[in-house]
């Protein structure tokens, strides 16, 4: 095999692994008798949440491409930086908290704490170097992205309300 088509099929393989990741962890979750939370927020936390949210799918979208060429490395501090971000909690006073906690539900919260749990798994495994580990929890981690917008996003992805 040449070089270039070798390249190809570890390219196609990574994404059918990736693909086979995001199949195992459960799919699509149906939108259940809950409200989008953006309208219950302050302007402020509106803005913060959506400037994490964006810096969360810019660093998704390269850890994809970093998985499929075999970079563990960026993956690592990709995935490391998801974990950290926060953007939320690093730029919330008191009453910006409170204010949060009184616009999502207790599930939000949760959901969101395991979100960056995964991506501390992600980074860990690309430390290892665990190819397999790191499409398993990249593939949960977008699952569980599609999962709370399935929930609490439907006003912006209505799609995911059907």
């Amino acid at each position: 095999m040449t070089e270039i088509t070798q390249k190809t099929w570890g390219g196609r393989a990574a994404t059918f692994a990736l693909a086979a990741a995001f199949a195992t962890t459960g799919g699509w979750v149906s939108a259940q008798e809950v409200k989008p939370v953006s309208p219950d927020l302050t302007p402020k936390l509106r803005e913060l949440l959506r400037k994490e949210m964006l810096s969360v799918e810019d660093a998704s979208h390269q850890i994809m491409s970093y998985l499929i060429a075999g970079d563990d490395e960026n993956v690592a501090k990709l995935a490391q930086q998801i974990h950290d971000s926060f953007i939320l909690q690093q730029s919330m006073t008191p009453e910006d908290k409170q204010d949060l906690m009184a616009a999502v539900p207790e599930e939000f919260v949760t959901r969101d704490r395991a979100f960056h749990a995964l991506s501390a798994e992600l980074a860990e495994a690309a430390r290892e170097g665990d190819r397999p580990a790191q499409h398993q929890k990249f593939g949960e981690m977008i699952q569980a992205c599609s999962a709370c917008h399935a929930l609490y996003a439907t006003d912006r992805f209505t799609q995911l309300a059907e």
